[in-house]
């Protein structure tokens, strides 16, 4: 743990112009200072968007592989749900982090084509730190940084995709809070916090692709780091490596189902997807009749088996469901509990 910062400058970097594959970022970048009358110092950090990274690497795409792209560079899908446009999907991707479409962006990009991610882009950062200090003599750290979504809460926020010379956290875990009680769990994101703060002056509608932020020389290591890859939590130990959904899918063996709308429809739509979920793998069968479910089945133990994957498939659509045996018949009146 080191001593807290009470005073940071963050000035976006403008005059970078466009892009080019091939274009040396750290020259534009000190360049970009200098236009402004400002040089590096020990202890600055850049922070700059893997936007112009991937441009500089070349690492575009034609537009119409866009979906092939993604399921290229997808590890494995956390969540995925239907759009009039196509499908949407939250995935682990390649480059580390769990995030949408695997990072493959359209956006700020020429026509036609897409982006891809570096594929390491902690390496990326290790390379352009090495060409800021061999023009500018300055140690520095640099943070590549992306954009994503996060759970529980609406909008997006920048993160760092990418570290070099920068701590990628801070350990607060042993030390003792204002009232003098040891913390045990607690581990500051610093490098995202750096790549959020400097989203406040970069801008993806204003061509302000990269910032510098100076203050953080306490932070600012002679070595490269373990990199922002270290801040990836590993599938075995994320307590939320899949969606609600597919959760549930996938343990009910279900995981080919077609996803759901983004817009999920009324209660009867939900309903059938949630009963074409129950049944998937010759569970049994079952037939809706107004809001209830007649669940058919070999034996009064299939039967059971298809009762609790009907409940289990409801719940996922926001729906309940009342069991009622009435002789060899087992019936499930549905009800709508979303509150929509």
């Amino acid at each position: 743990m080191r001593r807290a910062t009470t005073s940071l400058q963050v000035v976006g970097l403008e005059g970078i112009g466009e892009v080019e594959r091939g274009a040396d970022l750290a020259e534009l970048l000190v360049g970009a200072l200098h236009a402004s009358r400002s040089t590096l110092q020990d202890g600055d950090v850049l922070v700059v968007s893997s936007k112009v990274v991937s441009k500089a690497m070349g690492l575009t795409a034609p537009a119409a592989e866009r979906e092939a792209v993604i399921e290229r560079e997808s590890l494995r899908t956390v969540a995925a749900r239907r759009t009039p446009s196509g499908l949407a999907r939250i995935v682990e991707a390649a480059a580390g982090p769990v995030m949408a479409a695997a990072g493959v962006d359209a956006s700020n990009v020429a026509e036609g084509t897409v982006l891809v991610l570096p594929a390491d882009p902690d390496a990326a950062a290790r390379e352009l730190r090495a060409g800021l200090r061999r023009l500018s003599g300055a140690l520095v750290g640099v943070v590549v940084t992306d954009t994503a979504g996060r759970a529980w809460r609406d909008g997006q926020v920048d993160f760092a995709l990418g570290c070099a010379g920068v701590a990628v956290v801070d350990d607060l875990r042993g030390a003792q809070d204002t009232a003098g009680r040891t913390m045990t769990v607690t581990e500051r994101a610093l490098a995202d916090e750096i790549a959020s703060a400097a989203d406040l002056v970069k801008g993806k509608t204003e061509n302000v692709p990269a910032a510098l932020v100076r203050g953080l020389a306490a932070w600012v290591t002679e070595q490269d780091g373990p990199g922002a890859r270290s801040l990836v939590r590993p599938a075995a130990s994320d307590w939320f490596r899949l969606g609600h959904v597919e959760a549930v899918r996938a343990a009910l063996g279900a995981s080919d189902v077609d996803a759901p709308p983004v817009v999920a429809g009324g209660a009867a739509e939900r309903t059938r997807r949630a009963v074409e979920v129950a049944v998937a793998g010759g569970a049994g069968r079952c037939r809706l009749a107004g809001d209830v479910l007649h669940l058919d089945a070999e034996d009064d133990f299939a039967r059971g088996v298809l009762a609790q994957r009907v409940l289990a498939a409801l719940w996922t659509e926001d729906l309940a469901g009342d069991l009622t045996r009435r002789g060899d018949r087992v019936e499930v009146a549905v009800r709508d509990v979303s509150g929509r």
